[in-house]
C-alpha cells in the first residue's frame, strides 16, 4: 500500500492562493450573512484549510445600508461598550448604530463570528463593508458570489 498519498497537506502563507469576492446585502438578514462571510474570511470552504493560517478570502460587502434583521432586534438587540471611566457604560441599540453607520453593524456582526486571537485580528482586516454599490476593490476584480451557494 502506497503510503505517501495519505499525507497532510497543511497551507502556509506561500501556497494559499487568496482572491477577492463581492457580496451584496440588500435584502440579506444580519446574523446570516455575518455567519457566511466568517466562514469566507477563514477559508472554511476551502479544501486545504488549516485552522493557525490565513488561508481565506478578501471579501467585499457593498449596500450594508440594505440590511435586515428578523423580530424587534432594532430596538432589543443593545450594543454595550465601556469608556474605562467610573460610571462610563455606553449602550446604542441596533437602530442607533445603523443610522449613525451601517458598515458598523455589519462589522460588528462579522468580527464576533472571527476567532478572538491574533489571527482573528488579521482576518478582519480582509473584509471590506460599503454603503451603496460602489467600492474601492474595482482593481482588483472581485467575484460575485452568491451566498446561498456557501454551506
Amino acid at each position: 500500500m502506497d503510503t505517501l498519498s495519505y499525507k497532510t497537506v497543511s497551507a502556509n502563507k506561500s501556497t494559499v492562493n487568496k482572491e477577492w469576492l463581492l457580496i451584496d446585502a440588500d435584502g440579506q438578514t444580519l446574523g446570516r450573512l455575518a455567519s457566511k462571510v466568517a466562514i469566507l474570511l477563514r477559508g472554511k470552504h476551502k479544501p486545504n484549510f488549516t485552522p493557525h493560517v490565513d488561508c481565506g478570502d478578501n471579501v467585499v460587502i457593498t449596500n450594508a445600508e440594505k440590511i435586515t434583521l428578523s423580530g424587534k432586534k432594532w430596538e432589543a438587540k443593545v450594543y454595550i461598550r465601556y469608556t474605562g471611566y467610573p460610571g462610563g457604560q455606553r449602550s446604542l441599540t441596533a437602530r442607533e448604530l445603523f443610522d449613525k453607520d451601517p458598515t458598523k453593524l455589519v462589522e460588528k456582526a462579522v468580527k464576533g463570528m472571527l476567532p478572538k486571537n491574533k489571527l482573528g485580528a488579521v482576518l478582519f482586516r480582509n473584509l471590506k463593508v460599503y454603503v451603496g454599490t460602489v467600492h474601492e476593490q474595482e482593481a482588483q476584480k472581485p467575484r460575485i458570489i452568491n451566498l446561498k451557494d456557501i454551506k
